[in-house]
């Protein structure tokens, strides 16, 4: 009687033993590949409680949420002979845990594998396209007077693509590349361009010199239409003053002539007394100071000098 609880108790330390390595959970989160001896048995992608031969095998856990892949800025030539910094980033997840494990066995593994794949990618794409075409969208409309050319060869403006189409086209060639390791790129898209140190400079002294451009352009069209503004006010002004000279002159006029009038009407009243006041003020006007006048006696000029016996 006393070997049966020793048997049992046997048997529940068997069951919990074989409980703790035999059971295994897998979370929301996670997918997992079963190996034996090392070599892998199957995959789990459930989550849940599941079995697995005790002492045998055991469980290697992935991440199945979306993962994020961030490279190193690479110096990269454009089409045309310019040299950006390219900081690229991608998304990525494990679509194949059994394939993944025996290709690259971990996330580090991959993370290397997709270095290789997409900056070769990325290094072809923006080698064979326009810095233009890597920074515009695709609802930019390009001015009248913008020109591409690349070695001396003018770009017609229809050939050109925009950002979308060029990430597109690296996200189809990469995604080419990674099935065989049991990776499934989601989107892969260029966080930063920049120019290297001495392109940027001399991009910085063009922008400079198109806003001189511009501010000059500006100026001048000011001073053109300060011209013909100052242009419209002399113009306005003359015609003023010359409405104004003529109508003082026709006022003058009639003035004189109104003046002339009532003076020969008085004068007419009395010939003699204006010959008198006329010869008056010529000696008044013609004899200055300092000065003498040598005339006849007998000169009618001297006949309202004499005196009368």
């Amino acid at each position: 009687m006393k070997k049966a609880p020793i048997f049992i108790v046997i048997i529940i330390l068997a069951v919990v033993v074989i409980g703790r390595s035999g059971l295994y959970v897998v979370n929301e989160a996670e997918q997992a590949v079963i190996t034996q001896f090392g070599k892998p048995v199957g995959n789990v992608k459930s989550a849940g409680l599941h079995f697995k031969l005790p002492f045998v095998q055991n469980v290697n856990r992935f991440e199945k949420r979306i993962l994020k892949w961030d490279g190193d800025p690479n110096q990269i030539p454009t089409k045309d002979k310019k040299f950006i910094w390219v900081d690229t980033t991608a998304r990525w997840e494990i679509a194949d845990p059994l394939l993944f494990y025996t290709s690259v066995a971990t996330e580090r593994g991959a993370q290397s594998r997709l270095d290789d794949i997409i900056d070769s990618v990325v290094r072809d794409a923006v080698s064979n396209h326009l810095l233009v075409e890597l920074v515009r969208g695709k609802n930019y409309v390009s001015q009248e007077d913008e020109r591409f050319e690349v070695d001396g060869v003018a770009i017609p403006k229809n050939e050109l693509v925009g950002r979308e189409e060029i990430m597109a086209g690296i996200l189809q060639k990469a995604q080419a590349s990674t099935p065989e390791y049991g990776i499934k790129l989601l989107d892969v898209q260029i966080k930063r361009i920049n120019y290297v140190e001495q392109v940027r400079t001399r991009v910085y002294e063009r922008m400079i010199n198109e806003r001189k451009k511009v501010a000059a352009q500006y100026r001048s069209e000011g001073e053109g239409e300060k011209a013909e503004t100052l242009g419209k006010m002399q113009r306005k002004l003359k015609e003023i003053s010359s409405e104004a000279y003529r109508k003082s002159l026709e006022v003058r006029g009639g003035a004189d002539a109104e003046a002339a009038a009532i003076y020969a009407n008085a004068y007419n009243r009395d010939k003699d007394f204006y010959t008198f006041l006329r010869t008056l003020e010529s000696y008044k006007k013609g004899v200055k100071k300092n000065g003498r006048l040598v005339i006849s006696t007998d000169s009618d000029y001297y006949r309202y000098l004499k005196k009368d016996k």
